[in-house]
Formats: structure tokens, sequence, C-alpha cells
């Protein structure tokens, strides 16, 4: 190709040396800010793909980001929510650490890593990626490592029963033990609070507020039937003992919001008492605790 065809208005340059058609784009929009900061981090690994070495893959938040793990919301320097995220591009063994413009370049020893491929990515494993993101908070780490090792268990509200984990405990704490990791005691201390059983990040956050006021750790996700023997719904995080449930109602519309409703009223009408946890009761931890506290004295 000549170099006026490359400069072409028809063409962008995402990274040096790659042209994309102007009018294709990676991006899917999405309402949540999380899945848009998760898609974002996707889309521009697809657009360095092209030039990505055979011994480079994409690492920390860029593979978590394409396995679908959740991250925070990461903003910028004036408090804006952010979208721009260079991707984290990772160099195998003696090769040269990636230096392009636009990335983030890192470099490890085939000890500490293990390369796959994903959705046409190529990419470090679940279990290595969660070992690289030491530098997240406790929280984050629980609930990325919910993610990685959730089971697909069966049960009658249970969404893919049988679909195989993307990692287990195990392959984690083995890539944690390989060497020095950064983070390295929020990685220890956050290996024996993850669960097999978490369906979503908000819901490891507060089963983490819970337990780190003190409060009894909840089931996880337990089908639930009245005394007949009617499925009442899948609860989130439950105290069977004392019929009391916590359920996290995150961005809820349409259909989705009149199944919950009629689930928490059922809930309710067979003796349940239901604590409904939304994002700005979860932004004040002290009190979410407190409620949780004061149902399960009142069961008691």
């Amino acid at each position: 190709m000549t170099r006026s065809r490359l400069r072409g208005g028809d063409l962008r340059a995402p990274f040096f040396g790659v042209r994309i058609a102007a009018d294709i784009s990676f991006e899917v929009d999405a309402e949540d800010p999380y899945q848009r900061q998760r898609l974002r981090r996707i889309a521009r690994a697809r657009e360095y793909a092209p030039r990505l070495h055979k011994g480079h893959f994409f690492s920390h938040q860029t593979a978590a980001s394409i396995w679908g793990g959740p991250l925070p919301l990461a903003f910028t320097e004036d408090g804006r929510i952010a979208d721009d995220f260079p991707p984290h591009v990772c160099a195998l063994g003696p090769l040269a650490e990636p230096r392009t413009s636009g990335i983030i370049g890192h470099r490890t020893r085939w000890s500490f890593t293990a390369m796959t491929e994903h959705d046409g990515l190529r990419v470090s494993s679940p279990a290595a990626t969660w070992a690289s993101l030491g530098s997240l908070r406790l929280h984050d780490l629980i609930a990325l490592g919910d993610y990685f090792c959730r089971e697909w268990r069966q049960g009658r509200g249970r969404p893919d029963p049988g679909r195989t984990p993307l990692a287990t405990p195990d392959d984690l704490r083995r890539m944690l033990e390989v060497g020095r990791r950064i983070g390295a005691d929020r990685l220890r201390a956050a290996l024996p609070r993850i669960r097999q059983d978490s369906w979503s990040p908000r819901e490891s956050l507060v089963r983490c507020v819970l337990a780190d006021a003190g409060l009894p750790e909840p089931q996880l996700n337990v089908d639930v039937f009245d005394d007949a023997g009617r499925f009442l719904g899948c609860v989130d995080m439950s105290y069977g003992q004392e019929k009391v449930a916590v359920e996290y109602l995150g961005m809820l519309h349409g259909a989705t919001w009149a199944a919950d409703v009629e689930r928490i009223a059922a809930l309710r009408a067979a003796g349940w008492i239901v604590i409904e946890v939304t994002a700005p009761l979860l932004k004040r931890p002290e009190e979410l605790a407190r409620r949780v506290a004061s149902a399960l004295r009142r069961a008691r």
C-alpha cells in the first residue's frame, strides 16, 4: 500500500502500523458503566491484536475484561468515568517488554503465567490474570476470584448447569505461590474468602460487607420452597434457619423488575424477611450490616 493510501480519510490508525476502516468499530454501547468500560478495554485489545508479537499476550486488567471478569470503575484524574484504556500487553520469557505508544507493557517469566486464547485473543489464563492484579483492593480481588471460580451447579433457579468454571481456588493458589507478586498480602487475604457460588460482583461485595461487620456468612444463591413445596425463587444470599434473605437489586427494567417484585413478595408471604440492597445502600456498609443484624435478631 502506498503512503498516501495509508493516510486515507477512510482509515484510522489506533496504533502505529495498524489501519482499520473508519466505519468499523469493535465497541458495543452499554448503559451499565462497568460493562461499558469492559467492552472498551476489549475494543482496544482488538485494535492492537494485528500487531501482537507471537510471544506477547494481553494481561492484567485487559485480560480480566476479555474473560468477562468484574473490575472496579476507573476514573480520570478530574473525577470523570474513564473511557480510554491502553491495553496491557505482556512479553513472555526473554522477549523485550512491549513499548508501543498507547499500550502498557509488561514482561514475565514462564513460571509466573499461563497463556491461552479466548474469543480470538491471546491472553493470560484466568488464574494467572487474577494473580497479576494484586494492586486491586481486597474486595475487588474477592469478586474477581468469585467470578473465575464460579461453579455452575444444578438447581431450579440456576442458569447453565454443568458449565465448566474458568478456574478453581487451587489454580489461583498455585499461581500465587510461584514467586513474589505485587500485592501478595492482599492476594493471600482474598484467597480463603473466595466462594464458588457467587453470581455477581455486587453480591460478592455485599457478602464481604456482612463478614467484615462480624455477621455470619450467608448461603449463596439458594433455591427456596414454601411449606407446600412450591418454588419461590433463587435467593441471592440467605440465612435459611432464620428465614432472612438478602437481595441485591441492580439495574432493573421491565419484565426483570416485575419478576423480582413478585419473587420478593412471594418470599415475604411465606414468612421470610427480605433485605433489599440497592447501590445507594451498598455505599453505606454500616447501615447495610445494621439492617441485616436487626433482621437476624428479630427472626431469632
